[in-house]
């Protein structure tokens, strides 16, 4: 998760060139009419050796009805409240406005960092904007030409201490993953600790009961409900002590389909629950009993897959099913079907609302992390490789048998396994399928992402293609059984 800068001001202060300026393109569509810039774009920039995400937002605008310049009002805010740090922009050539008063008090409300910068600052007509830049409270401005480049240096200056602390805490915050396994070693599952506890995405379709369930286990109405789809707009994460289990929990906002997220607020929201999956360890998929397994549910569950985190299902509102014995052999039947890549993932009924459910949910997360981090020896695995070789031989293209000579486990978090076979690429999905699931059932690994990759012994050999600069005549020798010639 890259930092993230927020470009923000009043309607033509130079926006959106600064923020071409920054990705390097013209993504931002420029012109001198006011309020040109009505939607959110976001970007990748670099300056110098730094590397973060802007966001170019519309002018702030004071309104906050429900017509266009409120709504463009709603989404700045919202890319505010997202960022971690917001450059304010302002015109040196017309020095500080009552309107940049007003949402200079906005910033030092809402923002986490302000960074003051006053645009059209080349030459000496903006020397008396930048003077007035000051009463805003707001630090020392940066003077800045968006449309030459002058003042880049001091942006740099102000961003670069910003990223490199956002950098260090997300490196303190992000899950290992992807942990490399030394043969020998017999490191068990990571215990949480109140300093670094499991870390817990809650995720779903909108009114699913996320921020509900999550209010259940705090013991208080800390995050905002209602029957209303999408309150939640931020990932919120919060720690609590579950059990004596220390935890910290990302509710996310609601994921709807794409063709469905028109509001860009709800494209940010989606985006914060992308990020929430990729801090986890362990992604709740929370499903509503009345409509579980839509697409959008086998969606969130397949990129918690594919993003190598350990899954459970919670269908929620069980209290409000009127035939719970009928309705979980669906479940289940459905769950089994449509999620194949998550063979035997663990699914549980909960209900946020009165509680029930929730020690089963825990014990559950508690299980998946303990499956995403297991380790089998190689012994172990080379003798199932064996056994299920045997009953089960790998194709043979062209009537050349696929020898599979040795295993290995490369990966835990989640488990990776490696296979030194001879013809990698003629293996098919399917065998890998069989292989897959077959880790799955013996060594108890149900419902965890399983990484597999084959590999063949030859592109090991130093020697490989050697012979391709040995001499003709000494090629014949050899073949003869004969040595080389004295």
């Amino acid at each position: 998760m890259s930092f993230t800068l927020a470009i923000v001001g009043r309607p033509n202060v130079g926006k959106s060139t600064l923020f071409n300026r920054l990705v390097g393109r013209r993504l931002a569509l420029v012109d001198d009419q006011p309020g040109v810039t009505r939607d959110l774009r976001e970007g990748p920039a670099k300056l110098a050796d730094l590397h973060f995400t802007v966001l170019d937002t519309a002018g702030l605008e004071e309104a906050t009805d429900e017509s266009l310049q409120g709504r463009m009002r709603k989404l700045t805010e919202r890319a505010v409240d997202m960022a971690d740090a917001c450059l304010f922009v302002i015109d040196a050539r017309v020095g500080v406005t009552p309107t940049d008063e007003i949402f200079a008090e906005i910033l030092r409300k809402r923002a986490k960092h302000v960074i003051l910068a006053c645009n059209k600052a080349e030459g000496r007509a903006g020397e008396s904007g930048m003077l007035e830049a000051y009463s805003l409270g707001l630090g020392e401005p940066v003077a800045i030409s968006a449309e030459h480049g002058e003042g880049v240096t001091d942006l740099y200056e102000h961003l670069k201490p910003l990223i490199e602390k956002a950098d260090a805490e997300v490196a303190e915050t992000a899950p290992e993953t992807d942990v490399d396994v030394v043969e020998g070693e017999d490191d068990g599952p990571r215990v949480p600790t109140k300093e670094k506890p499991l870390q817990v995405a809650v995720v779903g379709r909108p009114n699913a009961g996320k921020s509900t369930l999550i209010n259940e286990l705090l013991g208080e109405e800390r995050l905002l409900t209602g029957p209303e789809a999408g309150i939640t707009r931020d990932a919120i994460s919060v720690k609590l002590d579950w059990d004596d289990l220390p935890v910290r929990i990302f509710d996310t906002a609601g994921m709807r389909k794409r063709a469905k997220v028109q509001e860009k607020l709800e494209k940010l929201s989606v985006s914060d629950g992308l990020r929430a999956v990729k801090f986890a360890e362990v992604v709740v998929v929370l499903l509503d009993a009345a409509i579980p397994f839509e697409q959008q549910d086998l969606r969130i569950a397949d990129l918690a897959e594919r993003e190598g985190r350990a899954v459970v299902i919670a269908i929620n509102k069980w209290d409000a099913e009127p035939d719970k014995n009928a309705k979980i052999l669906a479940l289940r039947e459905a769950c089994t079907r449509l999620l194949p890549q998550l063979r035997g993932v663990p699914l549980l009924t909960v209900s946020a609302k009165t509680g029930k459910g929730l020690d089963k949910l825990r014990d559950a997360i508690l299980k998946a992390h303990e499956v995403w981090n297991r380790r089998v020896t190689t012994a172990k695995l080379n003798q199932w490789l064996g056994a299920m070789v045997e009953a089960h031989p790998p194709p043979a293209p062209g009537g050349r048998r696929i020898k599979l000579r040795y295993m290995t486990q490369a990966k835990t978090r989640p488990p990776g396994f490696v296979v030194m076979c001879s013809n990698p690429k003629d293996i098919s999905e399917s065998y890998n399928r069989y292989l897959v699931n077959g880790l799955r059932v013996d060594f108890d690994m149900p419902g965890t992402p399983i990484r597999l990759w084959m590999r063949s012994q030859a592109d090991q050999n130093p020697y490989k293609n050697k012979t391709k600069s040995t001499p003709s005549r000494l090629r014949k020798h050899l073949k003869k059984g004969a040595g080389p010639e004295q």
